[in-house]
């Protein structure tokens, strides 16, 4: 298998990749830290703190996320 077939579906200068990483990275910095706490909470019933910390972690990833974007000129 050579190199371009390898990279395949994780080619980063395709149109549909980038746009699917930048969709991803918004709704994991937006909706991580806000909706996923209360769908865990409310409906869920799962513990206030630990919904919580699910949505820290969540924001946490789409930031780091990003950060591998604008570092990979994808986002400019």
């Amino acid at each position: 298998m050579s190199e371009d077939e390898s990279a395949g579906m994780f080619d980063l200068d395709s149109k549909f990749m980038r746009t699917t990483l930048l969709i991803v990275t918004v709704l994991l910095i937006f909706a991580g830290p806000t909706y996923v706490p209360y769908v865990m909470n409310s409906i869920l019933n799962i513990n206030y703190v630990a919904s919580v910390l699910v949505g820290l972690v969540l924001l946490i990833v789409g930031v780091v996320l990003m950060w591998f974007l604008v570092r990979k000129k994808i986002i400019v």
